[in-house]
């Protein structure tokens, strides 16, 4: 029995190398230990908007005539937009951020995208993923990258918990401690299924009882007793925060968190759905914000949302938009430099596809995490210098 037939008569995925499941619960291993200190008590949360969200009604350049002509149907009212400019405002669904941006603690960058894009799902994600160049194929995720040359320090239970999806996106890589879970609960009761042996014959088996182990390392360091006065939105996306938030209650020691908000690929039937899908990140965020106030942990923390790819500038013939190019993302927490960044969109200044053109490489977004947020070395991790965004307090 090779170790891909063992494996899989574990029920274990063995689609990755030195990753697996065991009862729902995804864990990769680590190939390398480090003691040095390192700057991770600063979180990163991830927020993944699956299926490319519309940035174009998320925020919104109510003042350019030309919005209004793209969209006859989906544009929303001038008088509905939540003003951030005289020009750009919110989608009357993403009330619960303005408490964030009057306070100056979210920042919107706009215009964010990357040279000879991909409008492929499945390709466009593994770029924002792996930090790659369009023509670029990379094995790792941007995180893996990082945490495999600067891991967190080995007394965490994690460098990165994926909450909600087996898929471990951008910490997707060797050399990184990753644990995919659906709820700290559920992970506590699938651990306790894991012994620790020390049976070390078989290579394969080896490589089963080192994932055992940090398994149980890890259960060793997470509870989820912590009573929230906050109340978590009774949604799919509330109930990842509301995991989330478990996670950092557990003082366990996570550099970083992703989750995963989906149903934004929008090609139909836009409006209603696109405003439910901003209310929940909206109410989402805003809880997280809160639980984090509780845990005093909101000034040490990052918010950041991203997807494969905006869309497209005009609406189509179903009450849509398709694949498009350029987006906006947020950032948010308590050193956050509040405003706009970036580039608002062009809209007469369309590619010749009808695409925006990009003003910022999203990789600038990973740069500001690694150089500014962990005081890391971005240039090693991305292959190359490029600025970080002037978003973060001291």
């Amino acid at each position: 029995m090779n170790r891909r037939q063992f494996l899989q008569s574990m029920g274990w995925a063995a689609g990755v190398p030195l990753a697996g499941t065991l009862h729902g619960v995804s864990w990769a291993a680590p190939t390398a230990l480090s003691a040095s200190p390192s700057p991770y008590e600063n979180l990163l949360i991830l927020i993944e908007l699956k299926g490319a969200n519309d940035g174009l009604n998320t925020v919104i350049p109510y003042a350019d005539p030309a919005y209004a002509s793209l969209r006859p149907r989906l544009a929303i009212a001038r008088d509905q937009v939540l003003q951030l400019s005289e020009r750009e405002g919110l989608h009357p669904a993403l009330q619960p951020l303005m408490s964030m941006w009057d306070k100056k603690e979210l920042a919107v960058v706009q215009g964010l995208g990357y040279p000879q894009p991909n409008l492929s799902h499945f390709r466009s994600i593994e770029i924002w993923d792996t930090a790659s160049k369009s023509e670029e194929y990379l094995d790792a995720g941007w995180l893996a990258r990082t945490f495999a040359l600067a891991p967190a320090p080995r007394n965490y239970a994690a460098d990165g918990v994926v909450v909600g999806s087996s898929d471990m996106g951008p910490l997707s890589g060797q050399g990184v401690r990753t644990i995919a879970l659906a709820d700290t609960a559920q992970f506590l009761r699938n651990a306790k299924l894991a012994q620790a042996n020390s049976d070390q014959r078989n290579a394969a088996l080896k490589h089963i009882l080192a994932v055992e182990a940090e398994i149980i390392h890890a259960a060793a360091k997470l509870n989820t007793n912590f009573a929230f006065k906050t109340e978590f939105p009774r949604n799919a996306f509330g109930n990842q925060v509301r995991t989330a938030a478990q996670l950092v209650a557990s003082k366990a020691g996570i550099a970083s968190i992703r989750l995963t908000h989906a149903g934004f690929d929008t090609h139909a039937n836009q409006l209603g759905t696109h405003a439910n899908l901003l209310k929940d990140l909206a109410e989402g965020v805003a809880a997280l914000k809160s639980a984090l106030g509780e845990l005093n942990r909101w000034d040490s923390t990052l918010i950041m949302t991203y997807a494969e790819f905006g869309r497209r500038p005009k609406e189509n013939q179903s009450g849509g938009t398709d694949h498009g190019t350029a987006n906006v993302h947020f950032l948010a927490g308590g050193r956050v430099k509040g405003g706009l960044f970036g580039e608002a969109p062009q809209l007469t200044r369309l590619d010749g596809n009808g695409n925006l053109p990009f003003a910022v490489d999203f990789r600038s977004m990973y740069a500001t995490v690694i150089d500014k947020w962990w005081s890391g070395d971005s240039a090693q991790v991305l292959g190359g210098k490029l600025p970080a965004l002037d978003i973060l307090r001291a």
